[in-house]
């Protein structure tokens, strides 16, 4: 006979739910890692968030040049 699987606490549940919160399991070369989560602001990662969202003036002031787009002309 095996014996029982023992029950978790809730200070273990817990820090398990913190644990698949704060980070994703990865394979690197065959093993699994667990590697921090990536930010997200409302679903979308923060560089989309802010190509999306930022107004040019607020890029420009903020050095994110790569997010700027040329006028045409105006």
């Amino acid at each position: 006979m095996r014996k029982r699987k023992r029950k978790l606490t809730s200070a273990e549940k817990r820090a398990r739910r913190e644990r698949k919160e704060k980070y994703i399991t990865v394979f690197v070369n065959g093993k699994q890692k667990r590697v921090p989560r990536p930010q997200l602001i409302d679903g979308l990662p923060v560089d989309e968030f802010v190509a999306s969202n930022a107004d040019p003036i607020w890029l420009h002031q903020n050095g994110m040049w790569e997010y700027l787009t040329p006028d045409d002309g105006e």
